[in-house]
């Protein structure tokens, strides 16, 4: 027996998921992830059968803990699919993540074992026998090439679409790279706007068979993948997509219908529709504009539940936003130490506004949940890399220099500064001006006193550095 086999046992539909699931593992690992998710939520499904349990929620994350809290399902299996659906979502939109197309693969791979892991779990409580012994199969290498090959040679709709979204996905990902070179002296590759080229025409290809594909080739007229933006245009092929009942157009279109954009006049009542619409297929960045919708209407309450749901699904901005509300005691209770924790969920996931704020807390509050000075440097360094953020250049700087890091470098400080100063607004200015000119005061002293040619040599770079 090999592993789809022993997930045909439990059920024909998920061996379909996990068939599809490896099939992409290493051409289209998003779209692999995505099947994974899929796969869990079928099981839930599955689990729920027996008991002839009816679901509160269509929400993913709600569903597995009320099979949880009905003793359906064990601890293990429920952080099992947790981990599952979590992996899901970060399949959804790598580039949030910022995960590269070698780090898809593996989460990828990763998935696929957790699955079969999962299944091992169940198939006693879902055919009331131990899971039989199996032999994992290895992925498929040509999966790539039949897929090239459907596309080119048969016209397949499906092929053309899942080819689009495999450079779609290596594009948004070589953009962060770009970005992230973007203060580098090396020059950035220019490898984002081929790859969106690429997955333009593809888009374009499958458009009229595949909804899912109508939608992407809406966005990459919105966005000019492949020459000038033509926002009218795209705006009406996501309409079409949305009608057509994508989950990612209806929820494009109600964020459009929620702030207004292009010949789309901000309308609550469609906004309200289309997000909801999205929302109750799981769509996380529709419930937390669906919150977005209920703060701007005054309906805290509302907006907390609707962004506390985004947030449990996995959505990394959620995350940050509820971590704000329940600072505040926003539509809740006042929660500062729920606030914390998820704040650090956010910044593990590497949500940069969270990142930014949990560095400045573990380095500024003695008692901060869960302090890492380690952990604070890599966040800092990675807000840096991908947002250009000045207060995290500033606040790297501090902790270079008074010794938060358990070191001192006033040579990178100085640099972080010098950057920090090119980039400031008017108020960051007025935080870098007093901080420069400590660091200068305190290079001069350190010169007078130094000794060592290597540390005179760094000390005079600094002093370069802080010369205007």
């Amino acid at each position: 027996m090999n592993d789809i086999e022993l997930v045909a046992g439990v059920s024909d539909a998920l061996a379909t998921e996990y068939r599809s699931a490896k099939r992409y593992v290493s051409d289209v690992p998003t779209q692999s992830l995505l099947h994974v998710r899929s796969f869990a939520h079928r099981l839930t499904a599955l689990l729920a059968e027996p008991k002839a349990v009816v679901f509160d929620s269509p929400n993913l994350y709600d569903r597995i803990e009320q099979l949880n809290r009905l003793r359906l399902i064990d601890v293990r299996i429920t952080r099992a699919l947790h981990r599952l659906r979590a992996d899901g979502n970060r399949g959804a939109h790598p580039e949030k993540y910022h995960l590269d197309q070698p780090q898809l693969q593996q989460l990828a791979q990763k998935a696929i074992r957790d699955l079969l892991k999962l299944v091992e779990l169940v198939y006693p409580l879902l055919r009331q026998c131990p899971a039989p012994a199996y032999q994992f199969d290895e992925y498929d290498a040509l999966s790539g090439r039949e897929l090239c090959f459907r596309a080119v040679m048969q016209d397949d709709s499906e092929a053309q679409y899942l080819l689009g979204m495999s450079f779609k996905s290596q594009a948004l990902m070589a953009r962060q790279q770009e970005q992230a070179l973007a203060d580098s002296e090396l020059p950035p590759p220019q490898q984002a706007k081929h790859y969106l080229s690429k997955a333009a025409y593809w888009f374009a290809q499958a458009a009229t068979q595949e909804p899912r594909a109508r939608f992407e080739h809406g966005v990459a007229l919105l966005h000019g993948y492949s020459g000038e933006p033509d926002l009218a245009a795209g705006q009406q092929l996501i309409r079409e997509a949305a009608e057509a009942g994508v989950v990612d157009a209806m929820a494009l279109l109600g964020y459009f219908y929620l702030v207004g954009s292009g010949d789309i006049t901000a309308d609550l009542v469609l906004a309200e529709q289309y997000l909801k619409a999205a929302a109750e297929q799981e769509h996380t960045e529709a419930m937390a504009n669906l919150g977005v919708l209920r703060y701007q209407q005054g309906n805290l309450p509302a907006a907390f539940q609707h962004i506390k749901q985004a947030a449990q699904s996995g959505y990394p901005h959620a995350q940050y936003h509820l971590s704000l509300m329940l600072a505040r005691g926003e539509g809740c209770q006042a929660d500062l130490a729920g606030s914390e924790q998820w704040l650090a969920e956010a910044a593990e996931q590497g949500q940069l506004e969270a990142m930014l704020a949990r560095a400045q807390h573990m380095l500024n509050q003695e008692q901060a949940f869960g302090s890492d000075m380690s952990q604070a440097e890599s966040y800092l360094r990675q807000v840096i890399r991908y947002g250009h953020s000045v207060p995290a250049m500033i606040e790297l700087a501090i902790a270079l220099t008074d010794g938060s890091l358990a070191r001192i470098d006033v040579v990178e400080a100085a640099a972080w500064l010098k950057l920090a100063k090119s980039r400031g607004d008017a108020h960051e200015q007025q935080i870098i001006t007093p901080l420069w000119q400590s660091l200068a005061q305190q290079v001069e002293r350190a010169l007078a006193l130094s000794q060592e040619q290597a540390e005179q040599r760094s000390l005079q770079r600094a002093k370069e550095l802080l010369t205007d």
